[in-house]
């Protein structure tokens, strides 16, 4: 079999991941104080589809429940964990580094440093916009500083990346400090959440999270041609610095915008891509797209577990995906050791 062949998305790993989406949807959109039996919100959904009328069963009050508060909490979770996925992916491809997550470049930091700024300053309203600004800013510098010192090679932009992160991270620092009354509204925000207010959440992020993902899945050949090394990829007619930049300038999008209505998820972005890696092959042309449904499948079943383990009470979302990940990270180092 030939080797774009092998590279191809197969149709069983296709079907499991939208089965997965599927059906961790529905079972979230089922599960809370006020149970909804499955079967009825899958009636209830198919009967929102134009030219269908099935009979759900459910109430006024249930219908309310489910449109107005589970399903805004499921799509928002969907896109922001596809969105980290993906970009963990992208990044991953591009940096030549299967432990690279979408915060490699100061998104985490410069998104911290921005809520922080709108907290203190009394501007809540405008907290998803400044998360969004500040990690824009951050990885702008990042590659800006990187090229800057005249080092364009990928171990060049990722120290960059650490400077800003750490320069930020100071900053942030001293805010809290000098505002010790907001540090709980603030480490509430660091440790991820998925509330939503209605649908208003889902529709900021979606029109950024889509251009994201879609340009990342246009790009994912040419990130394997990335994988054989710079050189090589540019003997094979690729403008490197191109794909480079495009493929991060769309994954940065994606971070910055899921962590501007999430806060700060950590080790989607390593999970997903990494266990598709492991489970369905190394080729971009399969990681990309898997990343995709099974990263927003993934947060969905943890925001699950975030808000039904301590039900009344609710777990910050980020502790639920690092009580995971850390484990996981953990395996993969010792797994890449061996293979080295």
């Amino acid at each position: 079999m030939s080797q774009a062949g092998t590279a191809r998305l197969p149709g069983g790993w296709l079907l499991a991941g939208v089965v997965s989406v599927i059906g961790m949807s529905l079972l979230a959109a089922a599960t809370g104080p006020a149970g909804l039996p499955p079967g009825r919100v899958l009636r209830a959904l198919l009967d929102a589809l134009p030219a269908v009328s099935v009979d759900s069963g459910l109430g006024e009050r249930e219908l309310a429940i489910l449109w107005e508060v589970r399903l805004p909490r499921v799509v928002l979770g969907l896109l922001v964990g596809s969105s980290l996925a993906t970009a963990g992916a992208a990044y991953q491809g591009v940096f030549r580094n299967p432990l690279a997550d979408p915060y490699l470049l100061g998104v985490a930091a410069g998104a911290g440093l921005g809520a922080t700024f709108a907290i203190v300053a009394g501007h809540r309203p405008i907290l998803p916009l400044a998360a969004f600004v500040g990690g824009a800013v951050a990885v702008i510098l990042t590659y800006l500083l990187g090229r800057g010192l005249g080092d364009r090679t990928v171990t060049g932009l990722i120290l960059a990346g650490v400077a800003v992160a750490s320069f930020f991270a100071a900053w942030q620092t001293y805010l809290q400090q000098r505002h010790d009354d907001t540090l709980r509204e603030v480490y509430a925000w660091i440790l991820g959440r998925l509330s939503t207010s209605g649908w208003r959440e889902v529709l900021l992020v979606a029109p950024y999270v889509a251009v994201s993902i879609v340009t990342i899945v246009l790009h994912r050949r040419l990130l394997d041609v990335l994988s054989v090394g710079d050189s090589e990829a540019a003997g094979l007619g690729l403008s490197v610095g191109r794909v480079r930049l495009a493929v991060v300038a769309a994954a940065t999008l994606g971070t910055a915008s899921a962590v501007a209505v999430s806060g700060l998820i950590g080790f989607v972005g390593i999970i997903v891509p990494h266990t598709v890696r492991l489970a369905a092959g190394a080729s971009y042309r399969r990681v990309v797209p898997l990343s995709v449904l099974f990263g927003g499948s993934f947060l969905v079943a943890a925001d699950l577990a975030a808000r039904s383990l301590l039900a009344p009470a609710e777990l910050p979302i980020g502790v639920v995906t690092a009580f995971l990940g850390a484990p996981f990270f953990l395996a993969v180092l010792r797994t890449s050791r061996r293979v080295r």
